[in-house]
Order: structure tokens, then sequence, then C-alpha cells
């Protein structure tokens, strides 16, 4: 009976990870395209039962893991004057890098929600904190893999990719920003004017807070016994 537990579980398993590869495309195709329209899908399905949210795209976390893991493969096939050498050792394995730029990357959408949840007075909870941190992940996994990109051609040698990761970087800056104002015009009901204040404002602190993120991951794993 366990072993057919077990062989049940690797079904579902294996199910589960070949539907990958229909509905990654599909949800970032209209995370891209339909920004917006993303954030409002994100918070409906929750209120759905646990088992048919997301039946059609990818959970928002998820989708966001799956993107900054394939965001590695990518950064590791461009040339670059960053040393993987550099990382400190417990990084070498992708997992474990990749749980370190989840819980970094996972500083932006966070920051937006924190942002969402006091300025409509709500009490802050791990529940009213949810819905408004799944939408944001879907915007923020489309800006931190096009933006990641164009940061790998900035660090390709000889500067041979700076015009073309300068352009890239300020695409995804202007798509991301886009998408938050219409989020807090919608939710907040600010202006245009508001809404992009704010959101420059939080997008610089989330830069800040990632920069701290990454810097003292970096000095716990260096000095990790």
């Amino acid at each position: 009976m366990d072993f057919m537990k077990l062989l049940k579980s690797l079904e579902d398993l294996l199910y589960e990870m070949v539907s990958w590869l229909v509905f990654y495309p599909i949800t970032m195709w209209r995370s891209l395209v339909s920004p917006f329209r993303m954030m409002q899908y994100a918070d409906e399905e929750l209120e759905d039962r646990p088992e048919d949210r997301y039946s059609d795209t990818l959970s928002p976390p998820l989708f966001l893991l799956l993107t900054l893991l394939l965001a590695q493969a990518v950064s590791s096939a461009i040339p670059s004057t960053y040393a993987d050498a550099d990382l400190p050792p417990l990084l070498a394995s992708t997992a474990n890098l990749l749980l370190a730029r989840g819980v970094i990357f996972g500083v932006l959408p966070l920051v937006m929600a924190v942002t969402l949840v006091r300025r409509k007075a709500i009490r802050l909870t791990r529940e009213t904190l949810r819905p408004p941190f799944y939408s944001q992940c879907y915007v923020a996994t489309v800006f931190v893999f096009v933006a990641g990109l164009g940061l790998d051609l900035l660090l390709i040698p000889h500067h041979v990719g700076l015009t073309a990761g300068i352009a890239v970087v300020g695409v995804a800056t202007i798509w991301y920003g886009s998408a938050q104002v219409r989020w807090f015009k919608h939710d907040l009901g600010t202006s245009t004017a508001e809404g992009a204040a704010l959101f420059v404002g939080r997008f610089i602190l989330a830069i800040l807070v990632i920069l701290a993120v990454a810097l003292m991951i970096g000095w716990a794993l260096r000095n990790w016994k």
C-alpha cells in the first residue's frame, strides 16, 4: 500500500512538472501583455477553493521561483566579468542559490504589497498580505527576468552589451512602473502623479532593501563555519 501511494505521488509530481512546459509560457505571456489583468486574476483565484486555484496558469510564487531558475541558466550562458568563484561555497549549489535569489527578489513584491495594505489602513497579517503579494509576484517576475537579462548584458566583458543592457533595463523599469501606477490608481484611488510618486519611492526602497538583504546573506554565508 505504501509503495502504491509513493507511485501515485510520483505520478502526480511528474504530471505537475510536465504541465509546467505548457502553463509556464502561458503565464509569462499573460503577465507580459496584460500585467494589470494578471494582478486582478491573482486576487480572484485566492477566493476559490485551494484545489481550484490557478488551474490555467502557474501560482505566482511558483512562477517567480521557476523564472529565477531560468534566469540562472540564462545568466550562466552569457559571458560575464563577474566570477562565479566569488560566490560563497554554500551558494555553489543550484538549490541554495535559487533559494537565496528567491528571498532576495521576493523583497520587490513584498514592499509593494505592504505598501498597499498600509495605505488601505488594513491590519497587516499573513492573510491580508497574501493577496497583494500574490498579485505583485506576476509583474515582479517579468521585471526581474527582463531587467536581470539587461544586467547580464551590462556585465559582458569589454562593454560589448552596454548599450543593449541599458536599453533592456530601461524598458523593463518603464513597463514595471506603468503596471504599478495603474495598480495603485485602481486599488488606492490615487491620481497618476500620486501613483507614480508612490511607485518611485517604494521602488527605490525595495532596491535598497534588496541590496541590504543580499549583502547580509553574502556576509552570513562567507562567515558560515
